[in-house]
């Protein structure tokens, strides 16, 4: 006859793993390449720095990510896939992950690497990484 504790014990152990492969799944349904992941951010930031990331991701990131990063712009209920916000979830990944995403792009989010300068899409990535801070 099983031990139920042991059983129990398990049986949840069991459960944990598979709702953390689950997430680690969902996680990196969209992973940057290593090499683009380990890019740093040549932009220091700075008050100039949070102005012109704002200008540009106001202009052409908040009709789908929302004015205060939420994931709810205007455009976002008209998408199969709902954008992401950046109030949570995101801040696990690296500046350069993020240049990379927002430069290649994936259905249905554009690329900007024709629309934007590298130092444009630093600057947007300096900017959104304020939306989990709370600023």
């Amino acid at each position: 006859m099983p031990n139920r504790p042991s059983s129990r014990l398990v049986l949840g152990a069991l459960f944990i793993l598979a709702s953390a492969a689950t997430l680690s799944a969902q996680a990196s349904d969209w992973a940057a390449p290593a090499r683009a992941a380990k890019r740093a951010n040549p932009v220091a930031p700075s008050a100039q720095t949070m102005a012109a990331g704002k200008a540009v991701y106001l202009k052409s990131c908040a009709s789908c990510h929302g004015q205060s990063g939420d994931g709810n712009g205007p455009k976002a209920k008209d998408l199969d896939k709902h954008p992401e916000s950046f109030l949570k979830g995101f801040s696990g990944q690296s500046d350069g992950a993020l240049f990379w995403k927002i430069t290649e792009g994936k259905k249905p989010m554009p690329s900007f690497e024709t629309d934007l300068s590298p130092t444009q899409v630093w600057q947007v990535v300096t900017y959104i990484r304020a939306f989990a801070k709370g600023k």
